[in-house]
């Protein structure tokens, strides 16, 4: 199979699609990659790096996307890659489609196979190809909240652990899962004063068993919510519904009962965010301010700190792209049911269901594809 490696066109986005030694992994398994030219400057891998393992190098996106059977990058096609995706092509990277009803219906028109990392789903329904950069986020969460919360950025003006004799920070957590823990466990080790929420009763033992003793744990519902904001002074929004639209935790109307400065990080933006005021910003301008509470809702968190992720997402994928690329699309997911979780969109049809759902368009059950 020929195997295609653009560059990332999203604002301030400095990872890749897969690392050199990913590449080498396919060119030893006997397929040709493409990788366009400075395609890993971002994260420190060189073009010389790429085609000393065999890696073909392309002037220009379009000549990637012309040659290659599959397309594995990290971010969701932008409008301007729309025109560049065949019929067939495999586009396996994060797609986050019930965000966006433009980007669903670009991809219904290319009659391509959508896989998205966000929806590959193991038995005990974790997420492995979204956990890595899960990680990466939940930590980052909590690092921008800290520095957002600098009277200087437009915050409350408090530092998260305080000092001796002054109290720390209060951090809520909404959303015990991967980013939830990560961001959890970075506002504790910094000393702060961290609530978790989560609706699952048995995640919560699990994680008053885990967390240090600056960590509580609280049943999440509208009341609960509703009372602990109001001492809040960071507020980290980690809800997933796999493929689907998050739900909204705060709403416009909550805001008021914030102190001013407070910092809302929304680590759920790609799925439309846990805050009814969210809408997606870049690195290059990360904030807004909202009756007097500010907003950090970047879509592409782990892209500022790219030596760290393209790794830990090349680690994820690799094994997945491997066996599509041996053995196809169809059979190598009519084998693996995780990686077939992994199908969004097939030849124009919508076969997620949650994807679906979002815009209420028709779905196509993934069994009558096979």
């Amino acid at each position: 199979m020929t195997i295609g490696i653009p560059k990332e066109i999203k604002n301030n986005e400095f990872r890749v699609g897969m690392t050199p030694s990913g590449v080498n992994s396919f060119i030893r398994n006997g397929h040709e990659v493409y990788v366009q030219q400075g395609a890993g400057l971002g994260s420190g891998f060189s073009d010389l790096l790429y085609s000393t393992v065999g890696a073909q190098m392309c002037e220009s996106i379009e000549e990637v996307y012309s040659k290659s059977e599959m397309i594995i990058k990290v971010k969701e096609p932008l409008k301007k890659e729309y025109s560049l995706i065949k019929k067939n092509q495999i586009i396996y990277t994060f797609f986050h489609f019930a965000s966006s009803k433009e980007l669903t219906e670009a991809m219904i028109s290319s009659e391509s196979i959508c896989l998205a990392y966000e929806t590959v789903q193991n038995p005990d329904h974790s997420l492995p190809l979204l956990t890595p950069m899960s990680e990466v986020a939940g930590r980052m969460a909590t690092q921008q909240g800290a520095k957002f919360l600098e009277r200087p950025q437009g915050g409350h003006g408090i530092l998260l652990g305080g000092v001796p004799g002054v109290k720390p920070a209060n951090v809520i957590v909404l959303g015990g899962g991967v980013v939830g823990t990560q961001a959890a466990k970075m506002a504790a080790g910094l000393g702060a004063n961290v609530t978790i929420f989560d609706i699952s009763l048995d995640r919560l033992r699990l994680l008053d068993d885990i967390m240090p003793k600056n960590v509580n744990t609280q049943f999440s519902n509208t009341y609960n919510i509703s009372e602990a904001i109001k001492s809040a002074h960071l507020i980290i929004g980690a809800v997933l519904i796999p493929g689907a639209k998050a739900p909204n935790l705060i709403t416009k109307e909550m805001l008021n009962d914030l102190n001013e400065g407070t910092v809302l990080v929304d680590v759920a933006v790609d799925q439309g965010g846990c805050f009814e005021t969210t809408y997606p910003t870049t690195h290059k301008d990360p904030t807004y301010i909202i009756d007097n509470v500010l907003h950090y809702s970047v879509a592409n968190m782990p892209g500022a700190v790219p030596v760290t992720s393209t790794e830990a997402l090349t680690n994820a994928t690799i094994s997945g792209g491997l066996s599509i690329a041996n053995k196809g699309w169809k059979k190598a997911c009519e084998e693996d049911l995780s990686l077939r979780l992994g199908l969004n969109i097939v030849n124009g049809k919508i076969v997620y269901k949650a994807v679906a759902d979002a815009f209420n368009f028709d779905y196509t059950d993934i069994k009558t594809i096979f």
